[in-house]
C-alpha cells in the first residue's frame, strides 16, 4: 500500500502561524521530486507544539494540495487514546488516506496497555493505521510479539519502526506476514532495513533532498544495490547532520539553503539550530551536491 520515499514533513511556520502558502509550495515540490507519500503532523512536523485547529488544518492543506496524486499519512499519535481518536476522525474528515499512530509516549504503557491501545482506536476508525514505534522518543517499545498481535487488527496495515533494529525486519515478517508493510523511520539505515525486507522510508531527509531520496528508494526496490549504496554514501552525512541539534531545528536550516525563503522558525520548547550545527548542515549538503 505504501512504499518508497515518504517525507514526514516539517511545519512552516510565520510569526506564530503555519504558514500554509509555504506548506503547499512545500507539498508540490515532494510530489514533483518523486516523494511516494506524504506525512504531515509527524515528530518531524513539531504535532506536540500545534493546537488541534491547527493540526487538523494542516491535515487538511496537505490533502487539498495533494489532489489525491500520492497517498497523505495524517500523523494522529497521542499519548491519550481519546485524543489519538479526535485525531483519526478529524484525519478522516480532511481526505486523509491514512493514519501513523505513534506509541503512548510519557505514560510508559505496557505491552498489554499497548495492544489495548490500538485495539481501540483499530475499532474505532476505518482508516489504515501504520504504527509508529520510536522507543527513542516515547520511551516504550513494542516488541516483536507485540506488534505480531497489533498486525492481526485488519485496519493495521504496516509499521514505521524507528528501533534501528534491522532484525526487527525478520521478525516481524515471520509475526506480521510478508503483506504487512514496513517502513523504516531511520535515514541512515534504510538501506539495511529495505535490504532485509522493508519498502520503504518514513524519511527526515527527504524534506531537504526528496529527489535523491526517491532515486535511492528506486535503487533498492528495484534490486540496485549498487546504486543504492552510492546514493546512500551521498546522503549519509546528511542524514546524521540533521541530527546535529534538536529536530527539526537543523531540517528547516538546510530547506532553507535548498529552498530560498524557507521560514526557518521552529516553537518553544525547541530552538534554532547551534552555529556548529548549521555548519555540519552546509557540508552535508556540499557533500550531496544540493548547494
Amino acid at each position: 500500500m505504501f512504499y518508497g520515499s515518504i517525507p514526514a514533513l516539517v511545519t512552516p511556520f510565520s510569526a506564530d502561524c503555519v504558514d500554509e502558502d509555504s506548506l503547499r509550495d512545500l507539498v508540490e515540490w515532494q510530489i514533483a521530486e518523486g516523494s511516494s507519500a506524504l506525512v504531515p503532523c509527524g515528530t518531524t512536523g513539531e504535532a506536540p507544539t500545534l493546537s488541534n485547529p491547527e493540526q487538523y488544518r494542516v491535515f487538511a492543506v496537505t490533502v487539498e494540495q495533494a489532489k489525491g496524486r500520492v497517498p497523505v499519512i495524517a500523523g494522529c499519535g497521542s499519548n491519550s487514546t481519546a485524543t489519538c481518536l479526535e485525531h483519526l476522525e478529524a484525519a478522516k474528515e480532511a481526505g486523509a488516506d491514512a493514519a501513523l499512530v505513534a506509541t503512548g509516549y510519557y505514560n510508559k504503557p505496557s505491552q498489554a496497555g499497548l495492544l489495548a491501545h490500538f485495539r481501540e482506536i483499530a475499532a474505532a476508525s476505518e482508516l489504515p493505521i501504520i504504527v509508529y514505534n520510536v522507543p527513542g522518543r516515547t520511551i516504550v517499545d513494542i516488541k516483536a510479539e507485540t506488534m505480531g498481535e497489533i498486525a492481526r487488527l485488519p485496519n493495521v496495515v504496516g509499521v514505521k519502526d524507528a528501533t534501528g533494529d534491522l532484525g526487527r525486519v525478520t521478525a516481524h515478517r515471520l509475526l506480521c506476514g510478508e503483506k504487512f508493510c514496513q517502513l523504516s523511520g531511520n535515514d541512515e539505515t534504510a538501506l539495511g532495513y529495505n535490504a532485509m525486507g522493508g519498502v520503504g522510508c518514513i524519511s527526515v531527509s527527504a524534506n531537504v533532498a526528496p529527489r535523491l531520496c526517491a532515486d535511492f528508494q528506486a535503487a533498492t526496490r528495484e534490486g540496485r544495490w549498487d546504486d543504492a549504496l552510492k546514493f546512500q554514501d551521498k546522503l549519509y552525512p546528511l542524514h546524521t547532520a540533521l541530527f546535529t541539534d534538536s529536530s527539526p531545528g537543523p531540517v528547516k536550516y538546510a530547506m532553507s539553503r535548498v529552498r530560498q525563503g524557507f521560514p526557518t522558525a521552529v516553537r518553544l520548547p525547541l530552538t534554532e539550530p547551534s552555529e556548529a550545527s548549521r555548519q555540519a548542515v552546509d557540508k552535508a549538503l556540499e557533500h550531496a551536491g544540493l548547494i
